[in-house]
């Protein structure tokens, strides 16, 4: 798979729109402005990936991919939650 410097850019914009949106939906898992762009980031490339391995397929163009790195984003921000606890930062503190 060929990634563009455009298609890159748009998946980090994504991210950072997705990180603050999925810190919002998952309560209990804010990790402030930095963690939130990290977090986006992530899920964006997560969402970008594992969604059309699970053959869904939202849609074209950035609502789509907005909704597709939120998921992503959301996915990440649960699986960090159950690793490190119920808490607002995990049991032990931010990681």
């Amino acid at each position: 798979m060929h990634m563009s410097g455009e298609n890159l850019l748009l998946i980090v914009v994504v991210g950072i729109i997705a990180g603050w949106l999925a810190g919002q939906i998952v309560q209990g898992t804010g990790f402030g402005l930095v963690g939130d762009f990290v977090i986006g980031v992530i899920g964006a490339f997560i969402g970008s990936w594992l969604l059309p391995q699970l053959n869904v397929h939202i849609g074209a163009g950035t609502v789509a991919a907005i909704a597709n790195a939120t998921i992503g984003a959301m996915i990440l921000l649960i699986i960090i939650r159950a690793v490190h606890g119920s808490g607002r930062f995990g049991r032990r503190g931010w990681w």
